[in-house]
């Protein structure tokens, strides 16, 4: 399983899925343009010193991201219209794709995706209905409750 990052612009939520890629084993792949430069002092402070872990490859555009990955699905996240995460079924060699922190992944990009899928949100915080409910997560949290969903379904039988 691999992560890839659509254009992120806050160097301290790719240095917290860079950290948590270090964790779990899983490449990132950038896709440019890029906010930030990747001698960010808050990217390297978010990833701490985890980076000699990770393997990172960085990507001019979507087109040439998608045309090195074609024996691979690409599954788009997103808040709208997905199959929520849990009942999505993850294969070995998936890349997980996020938008930016800001609008997220143009619709032409999830319409390129194999699957769109997404994070259930409870629409009732505290008893107080919400018309559209909480307008999204963290991207750096949403790629790591991702994360471990695909974990949890792709490693169930090494733990049992």
């Amino acid at each position: 399983m691999e992560i890839a990052l659509f254009e992120p612009r806050i160097p301290q939520n790719t240095g917290c899925i860079a950290r948590t890629c270090a964790a779990f084993n899983l490449t990132l792949n950038l896709i440019e343009p890029l906010g930030f430069s990747l001698d960010d002092k808050y990217l390297k402070r978010a990833g701490l010193d985890y980076w000699h872990l990770l393997e990172i490859y960085r990507f001019k555009s979507f087109y040439n991201f998608v045309n090195l990955n074609k024996n691979k699905r690409v599954i788009s996240f997103s808040k709208k219209n997905g199959v929520f995460l849990n009942e999505f079924n993850f294969e070995s060699q998936d890349i997980l794709l996020f938008g930016r922190e800001d609008n997220g992944l143009p619709e032409e990009i999830i319409n390129q995706s194999d699957a769109l899928v997404s994070i259930y949100m409870p629409k009732k915080v505290r008893n107080i209905n919400l018309k559209d409910g909480v307008r999204s997560l963290n991207l750096s949290v949403a790629c790591g409750i991702a994360i471990y969903e695909a974990n949890k379904q792709l490693t169930k039988n090494y733990y049992q």
